[in-house]
């Protein structure tokens, strides 16, 4: 015991010189400092330990007349500790070695004679205790769990027979002294723990330290000290761990740093103008279970009629030729809309309307009736010049017979009304049929510009907010210019009021702010200022042709469109690029092949009619994006955005 009790002051003292040391060096140190990752100290605790199983023969010289089965006791736990946990992860790693007492009593027993009999035990080892970290909610509480290797250091027992208490002049027994025979040199078991982490200094300092209580549980799996009989040991350990860490310098702004953000206009050479004839596709589609148009679409009431013009219809400009159209699918949602808008203005034209439903030709009829309805009472169209039809499948179906993969797609697509027309007035050019589509509406959209002629000082990142500042800047000559005070956190400057007869220059600035308790602070930047010029727009034209699901040799119905229409459209030296798009049903090389095919059905048409036309020097650019989402013009999320997808689209870029 002596030697136990001169480990626990040499610790004390090492913990109190550490402890005055870490103290020091914070006091001294003013930089803020990360939390550290690596962790040393020392841990101190006390061991429950409870006893199960059977002891009897203590040794080979000496076996109680009766075993003895379960017992408590309680021991102390030290050892050095290593911790390693970055700051911005959950897991980190333990490791604890030192004195572990698994001392204890056993319950008194009643020998034959009718004595009691008690035996106490010294039982300890060195540990070695590595262990997994885990921050569960990212803070200070913890759990840990891991192997426990144990080296014996101490088998030692005190065995003591009692007198019969019905023959009180007995002489007592001698204690019986000795060591455990068949002890395990080494035991491995387990351990699991949690543990809450305290600071108990600033958690920006250098030296950073923590006091950290615990509690663990070893069970008594791995723990029979002895290779003979069944005794063994389960603990439950409670303690606390002082610990410290360096940390290192960082750099975030303190409150009172300046932050200033310079946007100075830049030369834009080109602007692109894209003008788009969108096909409207001649189906309308229904959510399942419903016969009611579907709130995806827009609807007008009756007063609203009279200030729609299909050309007319707003629509968010793109910022590329490329990505999904969002605006596209405003122009067909309003597709009964158009419809009607059509129909009024062409008095002689006539529809079907012509419901599928798998849920029967009625429900197909009952859907058709819904838009027959919409017409007639918005539009004010005579229902004379609308039939209605009710089918189980479409004329053009995409569940095929025989077909069993990704079925729900395909019937979601098959559950609409196709419009059906022979009145050219409504259809696309040179088509007809069930299939064909409503006649186009042409985009015109333009590449967004920032057209400012100013450079904009941006002051709202700062931790402080100045009651005025202002900025200075020195071009590559030493001149310098002066602008301000300003009162709000942004300002702008005109480019030619910085550049003057300059054609461009770099600057160097510097803001200087005052905040409100008087403080004045500064931040230096650079910045290159150009005059603003107008880029030059460069026009280009797209058109889109539609296919049906999994067809690539149906482009025959746009031979006559791609010819007519499409051909005059590009002059000489221009580039065409021809983009072939799927939806998502099916598999990813299928589709990647069958969008290729398509583009290239697209193009060998066009390359026919230009030689027709006598148009040269073209430069044709083929993809086949496949059912690329982070290419395709629109989502799949809904039938008609996979019906849009089934698609090629031309670009006709001219030339500079």
């Amino acid at each position: 015991m002596t030697t136990q009790y001169m480990r626990v002051n040499k610790l004390k003292i090492i913990i109190a010189l550490v402890l005055a040391f870490g103290v020091s060096s914070v006091k001294a140190q003013e930089t803020p400092y990360s939390k550290p990752s690596w962790w040393f100290g020392a841990a101190a605790g006390t061991n429950f330990n409870f006893y199960r199983g059977s002891t009897q023969q203590l040794n080979v010289d000496f076996t109680s007349p009766t075993a003895f089965h379960n017992g408590f006791g309680v021991g102390l736990y030290l050892a050095p500790v290593l911790e390693y946990h970055p700051a911005d992860s959950r897991f980190g790693f333990m490791l604890q070695a030192g004195y572990d007492s698994r001392s204890g009593k056993f319950n008194q027993v009643t020998t034959p004679c009718d004595c009691p009999a008690d035996l106490n035990t010294k039982l300890s080892y060195i540990t070695i205790e590595p262990s997994l970290r885990f921050e569960p909610f990212k803070g200070n509480f913890y759990l840990y769990g891991g192997p426990r290797i144990a080296f014996n250091q101490s088998k030692s027992f005190e065995y003591q027979l009692g007198t019969n208490p019905n023959f009180p002049l007995q002489a007592a027994n001698p204690a019986v002294k000795g060591d455990f025979s068949e002890v395990k040199n080494t035991i491995l078991s387990m351990q699991i723990g949690m543990g809450y982490d305290i600071p108990i200094n600033s958690e920006t300092a250098k030296t950073q330290w923590v006091v950290s209580p615990f509690v663990a549980y070893q069970p008594y799996l791995g723990q029979n000290p002895r290779s003979t009989e069944t005794w063994n040991v389960s603990t439950l350990r409670a303690g606390v761990i002082l610990k410290f860490g360096q940390g290192h310098p960082v750099n975030t702004p303190v409150a009172g740093e300046a932050q200033l953000t310079v946007t100075a206009p830049t030369h834009e050479t080109t602007t692109r103008k894209v003008r788009e004839v969108f096909p409207i596709r001649n189906y309308v589609f229904f959510d399942a279970g419903s016969s009611e148009i579907s709130n995806r679409y827009i609807l007008l009431n009756k007063n609203e009629v009279a200030n729609f013009k299909e050309d007319h219809i707003s629509f968010d400009t793109p910022q590329n030729m490329s990505g999904r159209s969002e605006r596209q699918m405003i122009v067909y949602y309003n597709i009964l809309n158009i419809l009607g808008d059509r129909m009024g203005k062409n008095p002689a034209s006539t529809i079907t309307l012509v419901g599928s439903s798998n849920e029967g030709a009625d429900d197909g009829r009952a859907m058709a009736q819904s838009i027959k309805t919409y017409l007639v009472t918005v539009f004010s169209i005579n229902g004379n010049r609308i039939a209605i039809e009710g089918r189980v499948k479409p004329v053009i179906a995409s569940e095929q017979p025989g077909g069993t993969q990704e079925l729900a797609l395909l019937r979601e697509g098959d559950r609409r009304v196709s419009i059906e027309s022979a009145s050219p007035a409504l259809l696309m050019e040179f088509q007809s049929g069930p299939d064909a589509p409503l006649k186009p509406i042409e985009i015109i959209s333009m590449e967004q510009q920032a057209n400012s002629d100013a450079v904009v000082f941006d002051t709202s990142g700062s931790k402080e907010t100045f009651t005025s500042w202002s900025v200075t800047l020195k071009d590559s000559k030493g001149k310098s210019k002066n602008y301000g005070p300003y009162t709000q956190p942004k300002a702008s400057i005109p480019v030619k009021t910085i550049l003057g007869n300059q054609p461009e220059g770099d600057y160097k600035v510097t803001l200087t702010g005052t905040t409100a308790d008087g403080q004045t602070l500064t931040k230096e930047t650079t910045v290159h200022v150009v005059p603003y010029t107008a880029p030059i727009i460069q026009e280009s034209i797209r058109f889109s042709v539609l296919y049906e699901f999994n067809e690539s040799k149906s482009i025959a119905i746009y031979d006559k469109y791609l010819t007519d229409i499409v051909t005059p459209k590009i002059q000489n030296g221009a580039t065409v690029i021809i983009t072939g798009h799927t939806d998502i049903i099916g598999e990813t090389d299928y589709n990647k092949n069958l969008s290729l095919a398509r583009a290239n059905d697209v193009k060998s048409i066009l390359v026919k009619s230009l030689a027709n036309a006598g148009t040269s020097n073209v430069t044709f650019e083929i993809h086949g994006d496949g059912e690329d989402e982070n290419l395709s013009p629109f989502e799949n999320k809904f039938p008609e955005e996979r019906f849009y997808n089934r698609t090629v689209v031309i670009d006709i870029v001219a030339k500079k």
